[in-house]
């Protein structure tokens, strides 16, 4: 679902300072459903950060970090994510992405 979203977004974003906000904007007036598009979006990530959080617990739960390999790679994705996620968010270029 966040892979078909982002690429309907993509096809609508434009990667310019100037013109990136403006764009974000443009998906969300004039694109048809863009708004929901955006919404389904942005709103599957935090639920696949709920998510991923509630694993990382259960494995915390469960000893799971015992297992040493297991666990780094782990850890790795979560940062890999994580960093994704950090782009994702400074994208649109509004007033959050840039004083956050």
């Amino acid at each position: 679902l966040q892979i078909m979203t982002g690429l309907f977004l993509a096809m609508h974003y434009t990667s310019d300072i100037t013109t990136a906000f403006s764009s974000v904007a443009h998906i969300c007036r004039d694109v048809n459903y863009g708004w929901l598009i955006r919404n389904i979006h942005a709103n599957g990530a935090s639920f696949f950060f709920i998510c991923i959080y509630l694993h990382i617990g259960r494995g915390l739960y469960y000893g799971s970090y015992l297992y040493k390999e297991t666990w780094n790679v782990g850890v790795v994705l979560l940062l890999l994510v994580m960093m994704t996620a950090f782009v994702g968010y400074v994208l649109p270029w509004g007033q959050m992405s840039f004083w956050g």
